[in-house]
């Protein structure tokens, strides 16, 4: 969740508007990687955005692997995950983390959350939702903790302008959205989102990824024609200029192959008709837009 140039958020390689080296952002991807293994089963080589190295690591298998990142620190981390070593907190985790705090004062009790998290009939999970955890004081904590006031302390201007308004009571719907829909006992996505409970992956096979350290549309321009089956650009483009977002699509289609597929999200509320958007399927239940397309339709 990571990468772009001098016209994105993610160059910076902070949240803050401090300077300062890089930090490692995100500790682990908020994405579902069953969306990129489903949309690229036919393609053999990947690009894509290295960040906590999450998404790289579960499309290894089989497949070589390029993974880029303009921020040094997080490549290095995601480096020391392809090597296999444990994961851990990011400064995303970390505001996250404190966020969880508050649980017990809304009336959240570990007991009610690992009995919701065990659940796996949508139906049933909806109901518990609504009845045990969906309380007038977690709406009020969750809008006050996500509002621009509190976010405006920890984010700098450029990390907020691309969020929808109301981001609490989007969060909120996309939550009650994912618990209809998936089963939470084998949703890994939702452990981590109320208890801060992560699962580490395996190792990659040896030699199936390439870090590079660079910035995405820089990077793929270089790259011969037709070099990649699939491109996994996580949110690069939230913050970013149409300017870049022109460049990248544009150095995207030049580097793909024939049927190449595109999956790239959003935290931006989807437009009215957009009928690649696979957000619903996405069990990490944080995002408003996930499409999945061919590269030749990027416009």
């Amino acid at each position: 969740m990571t990468v772009a140039s001098s016209s994105t958020v993610w160059e910076h390689g902070r949240f803050d508007a401090r300077r300062g080296t890089g930090k490692v952002l995100f500790g682990r991807m908020y994405e579902d990687t069953a969306i990129e293994t489903r949309a690229f089963a036919k393609a053999q080589r990947i690009f894509c955005i290295a960040s906590a190295g999450c998404t790289a690591i579960a499309l290894a298998p089989g497949r070589e692997v390029v993974a880029v990142d303009i921020n040094a620190v997080q490549l290095a981390y995601a480096q020391r995950r392809f090597a296999g070593e444990c994961g851990h907190r990011g400064a995303a985790e970390t505001f996250m983390s404190f966020g969880r705090t508050f649980a017990p004062l809304v009336g959240w009790r570990r007991a009610q959350l690992t009995q919701f998290l065990d659940l796996e009939d949508p139906a049933e999970q909806s109901t518990y939702w609504e009845r045990v955890l969906d309380t007038w004081r977690f709406r009020a904590s969750v809008d006050g903790f996500l509002s621009l006031t509190t976010l405006r302390t920890v984010y700098a201007a450029s990390f907020l302008d691309f969020l929808p308004s109301h981001l609490g009571a989007v969060m909120r719907r996309r939550m009650a959205r994912c618990f209809g829909l998936h089963a939470n006992r084998t949703n890994p996505h939702a452990r981590a989102l109320l208890l801060g409970e992560f699962t580490d992956v395996a190792a990659p096979p040896a030699g199936a990824i390439r870090a590079v350290h660079a910035d995405a549309a820089e990077f793929l321009e270089e790259q011969p024609q037709g070099s990649f089956g699939g491109f996994a650009i996580s949110n690069i483009l939230d913050g970013a200029t149409q300017g870049y977002r022109d460049r990248l699509y544009a150095a995207i289609r030049r580097a793909a192959a024939p049927d190449a597929v595109v999956v790239q999200r959003s935290f931006r509320e989807p437009p009215t008709m957009l009928p690649e958007n696979h957000a619903a399927d996405d069990r990490a239940m944080l995002w408003g837009i996930v499409e999945v397309k061919l590269a030749a339709d990027l416009v």
